[in-house]
C-alpha cells in the first residue's frame, strides 16, 4: 500500500483549495456629522462674549481712572515741593531781615532815638 501512495500523485484539479472562512469585520456605529451650531451654543457663545468684553472694558476704564488720579497726585505733589522751597527761601529772608543791625538801620530811617532811659531788661526764660 505505501508503494500505492507513493505512485499516487494528485493533479493539480484534484487538490482542493482550503477555504478561508470569511469572518466579516465589525463595522462600528456610524455617528451623525454635526456642522451646525444649536442655538443654545450661539446663545452661550455671545453671553460669554459679552461677558468678556464688559469686563475688559471696566477694567480699561478702570485704570484710566487711576491714571488721572495718579496724574493728580503728582501734580499736587510738585506743587507742594515748590511751595515748600518758597517757605524755606521766605523763611532765610526773615532771618536775613531780623537781625539787630538791619532793624536798627530801619529805625533810624523812621527816625527812631536809642534813648538808654526808657529801655528796661527782661530777663529771660
Amino acid at each position: 500500500m505505501a508503494l500505492a501512495q507513493r505512485k499516487y500523485q494528485p493533479s493539480p484539479t484534484n487538490i482542493r483549495e482550503l477555504e478561508t472562512p470569511v469572518v466579516p469585520k465589525k463595522q462600528l456605529p456610524i455617528q451623525p456629522v454635526r456642522k451646525t451650531i444649536s442655538v443654545g451654543e450661539k446663545f452661550l457663545f455671545v453671553l460669554f462674549t459679552i461677558v468678556v468684553v464688559s469686563f475688559a472694558t471696566l477694567i480699561l476704564h478702570t485704570q484710566a481712572q487711576i491714571n488721572d488720579a495718579n496724574r493728580e497726585v503728582e501734580m499736587v505733589g510738585k506743587e507742594i515741593s515748590e511751595l515748600g522751597k518758597q517757605n524755606t527761601e521766605l523763611a532765610i529772608q526773615v532771618k536775613e531781615k531780623s537781625t539787630y543791625e538791619v532793624i536798627w538801620e530801619k529805625a533810624k530811617e523812621l527816625g527812631l532815638n536809642l534813648n538808654e532811659n526808657n529801655v528796661k531788661v527782661v530777663p529771660g526764660r
